[in-house]
């Protein structure tokens, strides 16, 4: 068959000979940047993928705020795929549902409404689901409208999109990050929100700060499971290199069963980690015969998730529960590895990154953001003021302006005459033409003068917020601490720096063990965010000390190692727990660490609401424990009224409503009893004055309180000790408790005067403009120091010998102090 001509019209072909391995290079280069840079990795500065960052600047575009009501998730996939992210549906649901997932992110930036999975399961489709923006992602978003970010076009050309949000919230460290690009992965564990704001804060004051003293402020990741991190030295490698790892244990504690058995109750598991997992490892466990000790068959391990997680497991009788325990953490995935690889983006470059590189990073972000808006700010106050000054000018000479108008050809005519016989800009000119006749009265003067010195008061303060940079820093650290108090909770993750006592395979294995090892005198601390642990330090050690740690002690008692110690509730409670419970902190030249510490609600059974508040021995001689009440009961419980053999017992009959307020083991019997009230009162007066009673008895009148007032303190300190002090803060019962630092106050107990019981006391504290109340007081040997809700630590003011004087602000809202660890031992 004969071949058809080629048409005259067509093009002739052209072959270009192209090197494979050139050509390879060239293209894998372009797509690793593409993953690198447009997919995979978080920006450094506000934390986030470009797909997240996508989806919370559309969602902010569309009014999706908390204030608002849900839509579904399908419209904002819909929107930020058409608009941002040209990369499928499924990529920008799956980031959309992991923002709104608690037990994913520290601080969840999406509000969802609907099934958005959990840890065993995936979410429902997203035409199922519902979305808005939760409170922290309008913290990260705010401030869009007013230059303080960079704006590039989108994909196609037709929108806009921001290069990185403002992010007010230090967002890398306090949620993570975790992705793969090409040749590279990040891998970041997320932080409390409360200890990050703390230590940038002090970064920015102290840009020379070295690594440990940031670790005084974040001494750990905190993770939204919760779980306990075992061994402190990967993380420290990661802090300073970017690199680290670190096991993390689930939480469990062992409660004894019927008929000799005990059970082990797990209420948090590992980051990422879901129950069913766990459940399904530990049935193959058992059906291979590889685990011993657990009593029951696979599918009687229960898992009892209505009130929270708990997976229950039964031990069998004459096992060890704590090697049981063991064992779980061993096999299964009860027992987890993190592995830190602290890679992100900074300034369009992937970098390794250390817990001080990042910090800066966010806080040279925050600066400029800060600058930006600032000077924003600032232009339009200007030009408004350029404004207000020009109408001023023709309500002044209301008659001439009219007459000028008047007299005018035209607009034109009339701007250019306003511009020459007042002196006006051609803005101020057609301001004036524009401005409706109802501005044409006396009380427009005098709101025009309002604004006009208004607004050179704001054009002032922002000049002086730019007019160095000490005054811009103290601008971001004010708006951190903000944050910090808006968003912030409290610790999860309990940092230990072993993991613990050696474990035994057999329950009498462990008795002989207990019976060997030495009982030496131990010292039993408890902290301010309710964690117990004991040290073998020879004195007791005081709040002063290289903790290493955020927290401060609040109470202590000197105990045995094979001996018992009794915790004091706020009900009234004593419960007696083994000292071989707690966790043994290392020794150290300085006081010890209470990051290694263990929650007391592993250790206790609380009623709804209760709380520790402070340790005591477990002794029946000398002249026992004191106790006082918010409503100014005082009791001394009889030592020798000591069930031996109970686990918990009460130690006052309380009235309806009222709470014990202080616990102090008295030494001697001869110590000095403090009172400290809501209305600023302090009553001091002498221990002998309150006759011991048995544990069924109500106690006696301590301190004759006003009405309507209660005892926020009481303690006990020996008399003659001149290093006792009182540390007051002041504030308002209008404000939300932790929301304002209020005013503190520290003066030693000697200015004030004993005085008998069941009388008032003397004013302590004078209360500024707007306080009205005494939130927290405290009694105690010094050197104090003051922790904040979260732990982190807040600097006191200096000593005031005067009785009766105001307070000065601390660093920061104060929820707990301590001081020397035993006050009345010493």
């Amino acid at each position: 068959m004969a071949r058809r001509p080629p048409a005259t019209n067509e093009v002739p072909e052209r072959i270009l000979d192209v090197d494979v391995s050139s050509e390879m290079r060239d293209s894998f280069l372009e797509y690793a940047y593409s993953v690198i840079y447009s997919r995979a990795l978080p920006d450094a500065r506000d934390g986030l993928k470009p797909v997240q960052r996508r989806i919370l600047f559309q969602m902010a575009q569309m009014g999706l705020r908390p204030d608002r009501g849900h839509v579904k998730s399908a419209r904002v996939v819909g929107d930020v795929m058409g608009r941002l992210h040209p990369h499928g549906d499924s990529a920008i649901y799956d980031a959309l549902v992991r923002m709104a997932q608690p037990f994913a992110m520290r601080l969840p930036m999406i509000d969802g409404q609907g099934n958005f999975g959990d840890l065993d399961s995936g979410p429902a489709a997203m035409r199922y689901t519902e979305a808005r923006l939760a409170q922290p992602a309008m913290r990260m978003t705010e401030s869009l409208d007013e230059d303080v970010i960079d704006f590039r076009p989108n994909y196609d050309g037709r929108e806009i999109e921001p290069d990185v949000l403002p992010a007010a919230i230090p967002n890398l460290l306090v949620n993570g990050a975790a992705g793969i690009a090409v040749g590279m992965a990040t891998n970041m564990a997320p932080h409390n929100l409360g200890e990050v704001v703390a230590a940038a804060r002090h970064l920015l004051t102290d840009p020379s700060a070295s690594l440990d003293d940031l670790m005084r402020f974040i001494p750990g990741p905190d993770l939204p499971s919760g779980g306990r991190i075992v061994g402190l030295d990967g993380i420290r490698e990661a802090y300073a290199t970017g690199r680290g790892s670190f096991r993390v244990r689930a939480t469990a504690k062992i409660e004894p069963g019927q008929r000799g058995k005990h059970t082990i109750t797990v209420t948090e598991l590992p980051y990422n980690v879901g129950p069913e997992r766990v459940v399904e490892r530990v049935k193959d466990l058992i059906d291979s015969k590889k685990i011993q000790g657990l009593a029951g068959k696979p599918d009687d391990l229960t898992d009892m998730d209505t009130a929270g997680l708990q997976l229950v497991f039964e031990v069998k009788a004459g096992f060890s529960p704590e090697a049981v325990l063991e064992q779980l953490y061993k096999l299964t995935p009860m027992e987890d590895s993190f592995a830190i690889n602290a890679v992100a983006l900074v300034n369009g470059r992937p970098r390794t990154l250390g817990l001080k590189e990042l910090l800066e990073v966010f806080l040279d972000h925050r600066i400029t953001v800060t600058r930006r808006r600032t000077n924003f700010r600032l232009g339009k106050a200007r030009d408004r003021l350029h404004l207000v000054d020009g109408l001023l000018i023709a309500v002044l000479n209301i008659d001439e302006v009219i007459a000028v108008i008047r007299s005018s050809d035209d607009a034109a005519q009339a701007r250019e005459r306003l511009m020459t016989i007042f002196d006006l800009t051609e803005l101020q000119a057609n301001h004036i033409l524009d401005m409706p006749l109802r501005r044409l009265t006396r009380f427009s003067q005098i709101e025009l003068e309002k604004e006009r010195d208004e607004l050179r008061r704001t054009i002032e303060g922002l000049e002086a917020i730019l007019a160095t940079d000490a005054s811009l820093r103290a601008v971001v650290s004010e708006e951190l601490a903000a944050v910090a108090l808006e968003l912030g909770t409290p610790r999860r993750t309990v940092l230990l720096a072993d993991a613990g006592l050696p474990v035994f395979a057999t329950a009498a294995a462990a008795a002989s063990a207990q019976i060997e090892m030495p009982d030496a005198p131990t010292w039993v601390l408890l902290s301010s965010t309710g964690q117990l642990a004991r040290t073998t330090d020879e004195l007791p050690p005081t709040s002063d000390g290289p903790r290493g740690s955020h927290d401060v002690v609040v109470s202590s008692a000197p105990a045995t190692t094979r001996g018992d110690v009794l915790l004091i509730t706020d009900r009234g409670r004593a419960v007696r727990t083994s000292v071989l419970d707690l966790p043994s902190l290392p020794t150290t030249s300085g006081a010890p660490s209470l990051a290694g510490g263990v929650q007391v609600s592993e250790l206790a059974a609380l009623e709804s609401g209760e709380r520790v508040i402070a340790v005591a021995p477990a002794r029946t001689d000398g002249p026992g424990l004191a106790l006082g009440t918010t409503r100014g009961v005082v009791k001394r419980v009889r030592p020798d009224d000591v069930p031996m053999r109970a686990d918990s017992w009460s130690l006052i009959a309380l009235d309806p409503g009222d709470l014990v307020c202080g616990a102090v083991w008295l030494p001697t019997g001869n110590e000095d009893l403090v009172f400290v009230s809501s209305d600023a009162q302090l009553l001091r007066f002498s221990a002998n004055a309150v006759r011991p009673q048995g544990r069924s008895a109500g106690g006696m009148v301590g301190v004759k309180l006003a009405g309507g007032q209660s005892a926020v303190a009481f303690s006990a300190v020996a008399a003659s000790d001149e290093r006792a002090l009182v540390i007051t803060i002041a504030g308002s019962t209008a404000a939300l408790p932790g929301t304002v630092p209020g005013s503190a106050k520290v003066t030693p107990l000697a200015v004030y005067p004993a005085k008998g019981r069941a009388t008032g006391g003397v004013r302590v504290q004078k209360f500024r403009s707007g306080e009205d109340t005494l939130t927290l007081a405290w009694v105690g040997l010094g050197p104090a120091r003051a922790a904040g809700p979260t732990g982190q630590p807040v600097e006191l003011p200096d000593v005031d010998e005067r009785r009766d004087a105001t307070g000065l602000p601390p660093s920061g809202p104060v929820a707990a102090v301590g001081g020397a660890a035993a006050p009345v031992w010493a």
